[in-house]
């Protein structure tokens, strides 16, 4: 696709960034298929082959408006589109840069300001653990929107582990995760131990940088990565003799598929580059690990089947667009699962977005509840004990919707092996 920028923006970085960008497009539609927005609403304009027009309409001297805002607005960013396309189309750093250009120059209703103020500060701010523990206390009190974003999950069980282990690997506490649900960190860390790996966290670490990058605040997102960075590499490169860590886990996916991509948004900061480059190569979503932990966690599993009664419970698995299209981690994960012995169910369109997407559900409500629905009506002929998925947000929405219970996998996994 051919264009000719505009002289506002013909030469700037971000126009030039487009254009190269743009050249991939065609014209065929194939996304249309697998876009959430667009199985929802039937409008061009709600899908990506329009939402990339309108962006190229832009970049070529069209006034930015409000409508094109709005329609930037409803892209989830689950990067299905990406998995389906034929040319390779890299079209969530696309549609975020579109989404600057445009917001740079339509000024927003201030409740909108407002509200996504409140997210990327609110989230990411040490006060978030509170409000959540508090949120907790008084949930049957809370009306129905804002319960629904309250997990009624209880505080963490048991000790974090404390042996040492040759093998050391770094896990993200994340801004959402600990307050959320802490119970996942805990899971992950006594996973990882019982297959001899030392989990290792870095007290000065916080959000991935995914929020305020999602909500247009491009020198926040980048802020908070470098931050990440600064607070990870002495346990990357010790300069006093220590051991490094060989890998970073991620247990949420959306944090994940932002951290593997440091080495990109980071590329033309000298001060960063080299690092951020380091730090994407070392990330690993704990999926990824399965494969070699197998051995050790059958084992562990045979060992844990004497003392346990029954089956092991049988599980639907949702798989979140950032593992599967962010981080193009397709059937790993169901297929260790059921190596593990469980029964692994994929719903149909499993290959759609749940609706969570980051802060989407908070600002799309309507056709967030909508994707959600769909999801959980995909899901209920499978009959299953337990829904799991691999990231925070897609839990919580879920949940928000059904009585199964929805809980992140390595929870499930550990309590077989408790």
């Amino acid at each position: 696709m051919q264009t000719e920028l505009s002289p506002e923006f013909a030469g700037t970085p971000d126009g030039l960034a487009a254009q190269a960008l743009l050249r991939k497009c065609v014209h065929c539609g194939f996304c249309t298929a697998t876009c959430p927005t667009y199985q929802l609403l039937g409008d061009e304009l709600d899908g990506p082959r329009g939402r990339i027009y309108q962006i190229k309409q832009v970049l070529e001297g069209e006034p930015a408006t409000r409508s094109v805002q709005q329609h930037l607005d409803r892209c989830l960013t689950c990067r299905n589109c990406e998995t389906t396309c034929p040319s390779g189309v890299q079209y969530g750093e696309l549609i975020d840069l579109g989404r600057r250009i445009v917001d740079e120059r339509v000024e927003r209703p201030t409740m909108e300001k407002v509200q996504r103020w409140l997210l990327k500060e609110g989230v990411t701010s040490p006060l978030f653990a509170p409000a959540m523990t508090l949120g907790k206390l008084v949930r049957p009190l809370l009306p129905p929107a804002l319960k629904a974003k309250v997990p009624a999950s209880a505080a963490a069980s048991g000790a974090w582990p404390t042996r040492t282990h040759a093998r050391q690997m770094l896990m993200l506490a994340g801004c959402v995760q600990p307050s959320m649900s802490p119970n996942i960190n805990l899971a992950t860390a006594r996973v990882l131990d019982a297959c001899g790996i030392q989990p290792v966290i870095a007290a000065d670490a916080g959000c991935c940088g995914a929020i305020r990058a999602h909500l247009n605040d491009h020198h926040g997102g980048l802020a908070d990565m470098r931050r990440n960075i600064d607070a990870w590499w002495p346990l990357i490169e010790p300069t006093d003799g220590a051991r490094p860590v060989e890998a970073l886990v991620m247990n949420a996916s959306g944090c994940g598929a932002t951290v593997k991509d440091y080495g990109h948004h980071l590329a033309d900061d000298p001060a960063y580059a080299a690092k951020a480059a380091r730090v994407s190569a070392l990330t690993r979503d704990l999926s990824e690990l399965l494969p070699e932990l197998l051995p050790t966690l059958k084992t562990r599993l045979a060992e844990s089947a004497a003392r346990q009664n029954g089956p092991l419970p049988k599980l639907a698995l949702h798989p979140p667009c950032t593992l599967q299209h962010a981080q193009k981690l397709r059937g790993g994960l169901e297929a260790a699962l059921r190596e593990l012995g469980f029964e692994v169910s994929l719903p149909a369109e499993s290959h759609l977005c749940c609706g969570s997407a980051g802060t989407y559900s908070v600002l799309q409500p309507e056709l967030s509840k909508q994707l959600r629905d769909r999801k959980l009506a995909n899901i209920a002929p499978l009959q299953a004990d337990v829904i799991v998925s691999a990231n925070i947000g897609c839990i919580t929405h879920l949940q928000s919707g059904c009585q199964t219970p929805v809980r992140h996998w390595v929870e499930v996994l550990e309590n077989r092996l408790a």
